[in-house]
């Protein structure tokens, strides 16, 4: 993150090479589900139809994978594939209830109630439980807002791009790099919000169908808010450089 960066120039170091890791992250889950199997008859068994498969195809295909490749034995390939999934899986939990502790403080400061670190992370628990087990003992109450994962996360995206934009902007720096992008992921996370309400409302998906209004209010109020900054952002004097230790060759171009 930013708050790991001494200097603006490490920025492209740490940049480039999270995103390529991300990348070789999802090339290896990419070859695990699909190279690791022998013969086309296991593939038909396996992705019989679109909504199967699973974790354990991961476990399996990049087992076998490490097995004839590295030589290692099966059942050590598939614990470290296992392993590799199950950290995964708590990363992602940890950061969503870290995310949603932030919000839930910031929900309390607003409501005018000051909450503490634990207050608030029991508060996001029980949410998130509350959400998990509304369905059943099986946990798969945290299914049911799935379908609404893809346009939410597309327009955190967006939202992110725009801050990004104006604050190129108010800077004085090239800022089409990063408005462009935002402005394209608005637009399509917001347009596939609206298709989505028609098919929550023929399905008769009522819970699905207030959340997704939601979202597609957020997406318009993004749509205004950013336009109201950045008008904003283009009348004010421009702001000088965060990092005064910079020289004037390790600096972003102004122009």
């Amino acid at each position: 993150s930013s708050k790991q960066l001494d200097r603006e120039t490490d920025a492209k170091f740490v940049g480039y090479f999270g995103a390529v890791g991300e990348g070789l992250l999802a090339l290896g889950a990419i070859i695990a589900t699909t190279a690791g199997f022998q013969t086309l008859a296991n593939w038909e068994s396996v992705y019989e139809s679109f909504s199967s498969g699973g974790v354990n195809i991961f476990v399996e295909g990049g087992g076998a994978i490490m097995n004839q490749g590295l030589g290692l034995p099966e059942g050590l390939s598939a614990t470290i594939l296992a392993t590799m999934a199950v950290l995964f899986a708590a990363t992602t939990m940890d950061t969503g209830i870290r995310l949603k502790r932030y919000v839930v403080q910031e929900i309390g400061g607003l409501a005018g109630f000051k909450l503490g670190t634990i207050t608030s992370t029991v508060i996001a628990v029980v949410i998130a439980l509350a959400l998990t087990f509304s369905q059943g003992a099986d946990g798969s109450g945290g299914l049911l807002i799935w379908p609404l994962f893809g346009t939410t996360n597309q327009l955190m995206a967006a939202l992110t791009l725009t801050i990004v934009s104006i604050m190129l902007i108010r800077k004085g720096r090239p800022f089409l790099v990063a408005l462009v992008p935002a402005a394209f992921v608005l637009l399509v996370s917001a347009s596939a919000a609206i298709v989505q309400l028609g098919d929550f409302f023929s399905q008769g998906e009522w819970l699905l169908l207030s959340l997704d209004v939601i979202i597609i209010i957020a997406s318009f109020w993004v749509m205004v808010e950013a336009i109201i900054a950045m008008s904003k952002a283009f009348r004010s004097e421009k702001e000088p450089e965060d990092d005064l230790l910079l020289t004037a060759d390790e600096k972003l171009p102004l122009k």
